[in-house]
């Protein structure tokens, strides 16, 4: 059985689409999954990377394309009312339901489905109520949760970094990165033992001479 990181910032719309997708791909599969919060934005400025938002006409595709998807892979998908905005609230609200860094699969769904489902405002402070109130008998209470939470965002980051991702979603897995929704069915065919990942490729691509200089 592999056990599978599920990097992961609620503000990605593909994050959203890779959540609801990822148990009809890997389906038959033996795995279990570790989801964890990360700020794409840290990730994205640490790669000097300003990221779909960054740029207007990538910013006009993205929406397009991603309610596209959502239409085409029967995956309800409503844009919010503003986009992007600053995930920090609901990384560490969502934070504040682990003892570990990483949250399970009913937090990580409610999260995105506040933000994906029904058009409104990701921060709207009656709305994080509402989410709170989702969240009971998952968020800890004692003083130190909203500490905690911060704590576990900045070191997740930290350790996603570390490990080679530079956005979301991604597949963290045997030390290997699957980066994006169209990574989804390259994750299924490493975890089914297919033998391109036995050959040299995974090691041997990146190796290719830049023909851009420094």
């Amino acid at each position: 059985m592999k056990h599978i990181t599920f990097h992961i910032d609620f503000v990605s719309p593909y994050a959203w689409l890779a959540f609801e997708r990822m148990p009809e791909v890997l389906e038959g599969l033996s795995y279990t999954v570790q989801y964890r919060p990360v700020l794409l934005g840290a990730l994205l400025q640490r790669n000097a990377n300003p990221g779909p938002a960054g740029i207007e006409a990538k910013r006009e595709w993205t929406y397009r394309h991603v309610h596209w998807l959502g239409a085409s892979l029967g995956v309800p998908l409503d844009m919010p009312a503003e986009h992007p905005f600053n995930p920090l609230p609901l990384l560490r609200l969502a934070l504040q339901c682990s003892d570990d860094g990483s949250i399970n699969r009913f937090v990580a769904g409610t999260l995105l489905r506040h933000v994906w489902q029904g058009g409104q405002s990701a921060l709207d402070a009656q709305r994080l109520q509402e989410l709170m109130q989702q969240l009971q008998g998952q968020l800890r209470s004692d003083d130190q949760a909203t500490q905690r939470a911060k704590d576990f965002l900045r070191t997740n980051t930290e350790a996603a970094a570390n490990a080679g991702v530079f956005g979301v979603p991604a597949w963290e897995v045997d030390g290997k990165i699957f980066w994006g929704l169209d990574g989804l069915p390259m994750l299924r065919s490493y975890l089914a033992q297919e033998p391109w990942f036995d050959a040299a490729h995974w090691e041997s691509l990146p190796q290719t001479p830049s023909g851009l200089k420094a």
